[in-house]
């Protein structure tokens, strides 16, 4: 069995013009070129062109004088499985995936073969671009959406900075959450932002003390809910941040529920998990 590798970084100028950029990475470190070609398939190499920066992936691809090469290496991540999601729905121009527990919304300069949206780039059929309109935490389930085209992008951009897109989750929490027939409004500043979730307890657990609530969010603030309810003494079960030492689960937050009206078509479109798809979250 080899040794594993330490993570490590190449910044590289290119001088040479003649070579490919497999060939330039080879020459600055001693990894095989199989595992150089494996690192750009995952998002581990970028290049710096004219002022821009992105990712590359084709080994082959020829390098200009003045370009600027650059390599991240960490084997532990790079030789992570992703997750594989489920389509919920396939809508041609975007779709909406279950993202299970693991799987992330964003990579990093380390790599993006573990994101949602490089995994369906590489895997619905038709096969088709992805692109990210909104996130969930990497602990976080549920439903996401994904654009297929910068046109279907843009709309979603714009139907979330307008706050026309509504979000529900549902979270098991530590505590008795007060019964309410009106979802409170829980709306503490998040790094001096604005940041405003409505919560209404649906069921109650008195054997294990934890309610099950229903939450939707107006703004998207980083670990908007799992913030708010932590602040306000009700935090989430398995949450490694803001919860209970020793919780032994994975964090019970689910994206369960999406409605909103097409961008596209102007159809009001309604997307609801079913109770096996939120089984984690039963109480």
């Amino acid at each position: 069995m080899s040794e594993s590798v330490s993570p490590f970084e190449r910044h590289l100028k290119i001088n040479q013009a003649d070579l490919t950029a497999v060939e330039h990475l080879s020459s600055a470190c001693d990894l095989s070129r199989n595992k150089l070609k494996q690192a750009m398939q995952k998002g581990a190499v970028w290049l710096t062109q004219q002022g821009h920066t992105r990712r590359i992936r084709r080994a082959s691809k020829q390098l200009l004088s003045g370009d600027h090469l650059h390599l991240y290496y960490d084997e532990k991540i790079l030789t992570e499985i992703p997750a594989v999601p489920k389509l919920i729905a396939d809508e041609d121009v975007y779709s909406i995936w279950y993202k299970p527990y693991g799987m992330r919304s964003q990579g990093s300069k380390w790599g993006d073969h573990c994101t949602i949206n490089r995994w369906v780039e590489l895997n619905f059929n038709p096969q088709r671009p992805a692109f990210i309109v909104h996130r969930l935490d990497r602990a976080a389930t549920g439903l996401i959406i994904l654009a297929h085209s910068h046109h279907a992008a843009a709309a979603f951009g714009k139907l979330f900075s307008q706050r026309k897109i509504n979000k529900y989750y549902k979270a098991i929490v530590h505590g008795h959450y007060p019964e309410q027939t009106e979802a409170v409004k829980l709306d503490s500043m998040l790094d001096d932002r604005p940041a405003v979730s409505y919560v209404q307890c649906v069921a109650y657990d008195e054997n294990h003390n934890r309610s099950m609530l229903r939450v939707k969010i107006e703004t998207g603030r980083k670990h908007q809910i799992r913030r708010h309810l932590s602040n306000a003494g009700f935090p989430i079960l398995g949450d490694r941040l803001y919860g209970v030492a020793g919780d032994d689960c994975d964090l019970q937050l689910t994206a369960c529920e999406l409605e909103f009206f097409c961008p596209i078509s102007g159809s009001l479109k309604h997307y609801l998990l079913n109770q096996d798809e939120c089984v984690s979250i039963k109480i």
